[in-house]
């Protein structure tokens, strides 16, 4: 019997290979047709049907234009529809075939206006060589001018394309031939200075800050002086639907009311674009939070739309109130404010509701199998998936009620998920008060039930999350589907992950509890609320996440990318203040002045316009100890015994006469005179300096983890806490900064001097201040 069937199979290919060939295909393009179940389906009932029409000899140009009708038409119920059109010489070009496939996936319901669809793809249209030539003609006499200048160097194709543009449906290789025609025409042959090639212009270069600036985008006016955050975006965000064109995408199921309830949709909202961002209130947020908030605020903002900032909190345990603020304040601190803050728990009743509706319609039951049984990809088949409808009524109350225990009753949907996962769970029962349902509910809801729903409830336009969730796409249509509401879009994009870090929150608070970190906002990882102690200002992770881009692809970067946004934002605003970490007095032993003189040091040495400090100068001043040595060295330029340097900004230039050592015969006190610069052999270097100065603790910080990926078990076999890196953070305790800052407040941003980009720590107190290096001024070579 198998072997019968096998033959008939075979039969059926070799029969299905000699049609393909019957209308132009190769060989091999036929077999390879063949291996694509469904398209050798609808091709061979377009062929088949096409041959009952014109018979069995077709032309290559309508097997063409059927295998193109197979093979790129999204809902096969057309095909019989299109196939007529060209079996009876109707739809006659690629062109038209274009027009007609993209109208039928647009007018989604029965039946199609017949009219319409012929207008659209030009059915009936003849076009005379003779509106060819005028066509043509009229182009040519517009670029008159311009084609005698540059003759055969003038870009054809836009004569091509603006005659195209007038004659939507002519045959474009007759188009050509005129053009063609009627441009030798006018220039004659091509001579020899034609035939060189047109020298390539160079392209203005962008001054660095110019070529670097990227979108800061408010749920407000985008600035003038910055690209839009639509500008950024690239790859799969260009091909989004249109408010209320749902039904255009890939993937979106129709069903009867889908066009009446998009018209409601559309009433509600006026075609406005809505976006949401939906975190979880159960830790702080990461930087790859930072490209989703970017995404769904800037995609909304540029077009002229709103976000909602809704906390996903269905799941009580785990949430706590200092998450919800530290969410909201990350939100706004990039520049962002939400149209609405809405919550899961805002719709339970709704969603309490529709559970009921769709136990009733036969896609929900209540469910006693075991966590544990119905783990993974293929668990066994629930023996209560067919019980009466009545029964799941009444068990699906009990469970509101308390009367099962947790892990004893779940809600189930009744559908099979893209991965393969079968009947996803909607419902669960836990003991958990909730922090603003109290303990109304014992009952709550998951992801997977409560997502698209409440999409739908705020009349999300576009659903944006990332790639992992895609697998989710089928039960987002199918319960919206199901219930027979507004039905949203779905639409994944990549996720945002760095280099040397870790970013779950289960590892995060693996990372708190030993000790390795002091607590979420530890300036080594890269949470939110860490990146801003650190001192990266909002502007350059907003500018960073539109550089990575918004792709389908998953985006893997190196943190030194990230540096560098900092750097091009904290340069033009980070005002100039000198530190010293490892202070070495010197004493000016003919001093000028008999007390302290007053210097003015720029906040931004490029632009003096932005204005001055005071600094003290005094006859004691502090140096780096680095930045002296006994003995000069072959290319060392600093301070040495012999080798005067400058000290910044003072105009004053400093020459060693005692070396002052202790017993132990380190050095820890220079004696110097002065010379005015003016009068001075320039010296080989400019150093920095503090003068009556702060006593400060600083705070410098390297890469928490040694390896790239530090939860890869080949990269760091014995898990990502054996990996930390002991110098991470070296805390210097006893650094000495300019009085220029001592008013400065919590995350407050100055650039030392040669040291790098430092921010005002929130542990600082009255007299000791504390600076957490963001970072350095040039990006580390060691650290490629």
């Amino acid at each position: 019997m198998a072997a019968a069937a096998a033959a008939m199979a075979a039969e059926e290919a070799e029969e299905a290979l000699g049609l393909f060939t019957g209308i132009g295909l190769s060989e091999a393009k036929a077999r390879e047709t063949l291996r694509n179940g469904a398209l050798s389906a609808l091709l061979r009932r377009a062929v088949l049907q096409a041959r009952s029409a014109l018979g069995p000899a077709l032309d290559k140009a309508t097997g063409t234009l059927l295998y193109n009708t197979a093979a790129r038409l999204k809902d096969p119920k057309h095909l019989g529809f299109l196939v007529d059109y060209i079996a009876r010489r109707e739809i006659l070009t690629d062109l038209q075939l274009s027009a007609a496939l993209e109208y039928v996936r647009s007018h989604p319901l029965e039946p199609l206006d017949v009219a319409d669809f012929e207008r659209a793809c030009g059915v009936g249209v003849c076009i005379t060589p003779e509106q060819i030539e005028e066509a043509v003609e009229a182009v040519i006499s517009k670029h008159r001018a311009e084609l005698l200048a540059e003759r055969y160097h003038f870009n054809m194709g836009l004569l091509m394309g603006e005659a195209r543009n007038q004659l939507r449906w002519a045959d474009g290789k007759t188009i050509k031939n005129e053009v063609d025609l009627q441009v030798l025409h006018l220039l004659g042959p091509k001579t020899e200075a034609d035939l060189e090639k047109k020298p390539k212009v160079a392209k203005a270069r962008l001054a660095p800050a110019e070529k670097q600036k990227v979108a800061v985008v408010e749920n407000g006016d985008i600035g003038a002086e910055t690209q839009s955050l639509l500008e950024q975006l690239r790859g799969e965000a260009l091909k989004f639907h249109k408010p209320g064109e749902n039904y255009k995408t890939e993937g979106y199921v129709v069903t009867p009311n889908t066009m009446a309830l998009l018209k409601q949709h559309l009433a509600i909202t006026g075609g406005q674009v809505r976006t949401r961002f939906p975190p979880e209130p159960n830790g702080i947020l990461h930087i790859g939070h930072a490209k989703a908030i970017n995404f769904n605020f800037g995609y909304a903002k540029a077009n002229g739309g709103v976000c909602f900032l809704r906390y996903d909190d269905t799941n009580p345990e785990k949430e706590e109130e200092k998450y919800f603020t530290a969410i909201r304040e990350m939100v706004e601190w990039l520049g962002y404010q939400p149209y609405a803050v809405t919550h899961a728990s805002d719709y339970f009743d709704q969603l309490y509701t529709w559970a009921l509706e769709l136990i009733r319609r036969g896609q929900a039951y209540v469910c006693h199998q075991k966590v544990e049984e119905i783990k993974g990809h293929n668990p066994p088949p629930s023996p209560w998936r067919d019980r009466p409808v009545e029964e799941s009524l009444l068990l699906f109350e009990d469970m509101r009620k308390g009367k099962f225990g947790e892990g004893e009753a779940t809600l189930r949907m009744k559908l099979v998920m893209e991965d393969g996962k079968m009947d996803p769970v909607a419902y669960r029962v836990k003991f958990t008060p909730h922090h603003r349902t109290g303990d109304k509910w014992c009952i709550y809801p998951t992801y997977d039930y409560t997502h698209c729903l409440c999409d739908s409830i705020e009349h999300i336009t576009h659903s944006l999350c990332t790639k992992e969730f895609q697998a989710r796409r089928s039960s987002y249509f199918w319960l919206c589907n199901a219930l027979d509401v507004y039905c949203p879009v779905q639409w994944e994009y990549g996720r945002l992950n760095l280099l040397y870090t870790v970013v779950s929150k289960r590892k995060i608070i693996r990372l708190v509890e030993t000790g390795a970190v002091r607590d979420w906002d530890d300036p080594r990882l890269f949470t939110l609320t860490a990146l801003r102690r650190r001192g990266f200002p909002p502007e350059a992770i907003n500018n960073f996440c539109a550089r990575v881009g918004v792709t389908v692809a998953q985006a893997t970067m190196e943190p030194h990318l990230l540096e560098a946004c900092a750097r091009e934002v904290l340069n033009e605003h980070a005002p100039r203040a000198m530190a010293v970490l490892e202070p070495l007095k010197v004493t000016i032993t003919n001093f000028p002045a008999p007390q302290a003189l007053e210097v003015l040091v720029p906040n931004f040495p490029a632009d003096e316009s932005r204005g001055f400090h005071k600094v003290p100068f005094h006859q004691t001043v502090y140096i780096e100890e680095t930045d002296f040595r006994e003995e000069a060295d072959k290319g060392y330029k600093r301070l040495a015994p012999g080798q005067p340097v400058g000290l910044r900004h003072t105009g004053y230039i400093i020459t060693v006469q005692n070396v002052i050592k202790d017993v132990s015969g380190r050095v820890i006190e220079l004696e110097v005179t002065c010379t005015k610069s003016d009068v001075a052999e320039k010296p080989k270097a400019f150093i920095h300096w503090v003068s009556v100065p702060l006593a400060c603790e600083v705070r410098l910080y390297e890469r928490l983890f040694l390896h790239k990926n530090p939860e890869d078990p080949l990269e760091v076999p014995g898990g990502f806490l054996s990996d930390l890196n002991p110098d991470s953070l070296r805390v210097v305790h006893n650094a000495l900064v300019d009085s220029s800052v001592q008013s400065a407040r919590p995350f407050d941003k100055f650039q030392f001097e040669r040291l790098g980009y430092f921010s005002v720590d929130p542990d600082s107190e009255q007299g000791k201040m504390v600076f957490n290096r963001t970072v350095t001024l040039k990006e580390d070579p060691g650290k490629a």
